[in-house]
């Protein structure tokens, strides 16, 4: 089976035809699906979609069960969460709905962690890291572009010459680099490239 498009987040099952892993869907499985949005809702009280996946969490004065539903809780009202809230050992304790939200100093509310600044975000080197409420995610670097190429998702250095992006003086000629282009002035001619 030859997918032409690719499967970012799936599996090629024939000519063209992806089945996407659980999370995600489209033509080439590259978006997120927003489980939030499913009917049946798959959360009893709030839902936070996250990227291939979704969290659930209460409003203030319930607490969220192990099979995902909301029980009342006294205790838990008086504690007055965010996101609610969990007893553990008869000590309430407020939640975060995501691995990038921290507890703010108050215990209650939530903060982001900004993993781009705090380098636990992992990006390749050809990516750049962007933070977002809760998560973050990896953009191709400046002079390059997402591409499909030999079975995967890549970025790939954009060829500035080729695609006319360059400001190289019209005595200038446009040499490719990678990330990047460089101008030299044509034979005849001095200056930096930009003026000749």
């Amino acid at each position: 089976a030859i997918c032409g498009h690719g499967c970012k987040y799936g599996e090629c099952m024939g000519p063209n035809k992806c089945k996407c892993f659980p999370g995600f869907t489209g033509k080439s499985c590259n978006q997120d699906l927003n489980e939030c949005g499913l009917k049946p809702r798959p959360c009893e009280h709030r839902c936070m979609n996250t990227h291939g996946s979704y969290k659930c969490y209460c409003l203030n004065g319930y607490m969220l069960m192990p099979d995902g539903t909301c029980a009342s809780s006294r205790t838990c009202a008086m504690v007055n969460c965010q996101y609610g809230c969990e007893e553990v050992k008869e000590e309430v304790q407020c939640l975060c709905p995501s691995a990038g939200l921290q507890l703010g100093p108050n215990g209650r509310t939530c903060i982001d962690i900004d993993e781009c600044s705090t380098g636990r975000a992992v990006c390749s080197f050809n990516r750049r890291c962007v933070n977002t409420f809760g998560s973050y995610y990896c953009k191709c670097q400046l002079g390059y572009e997402l591409k499909y190429v030999s079975g995967h998702y890549d970025c790939v250095d954009v060829n500035e010459c080729v695609a006319n992006a360059h400001r190289c003086n019209l005595h200038a000629e446009c040499l490719n680099t990678e990330g990047s282009f460089k101008c030299k002035c044509k034979q005849g001619y001095q200056g930096s490239g930009f003026d000749c």
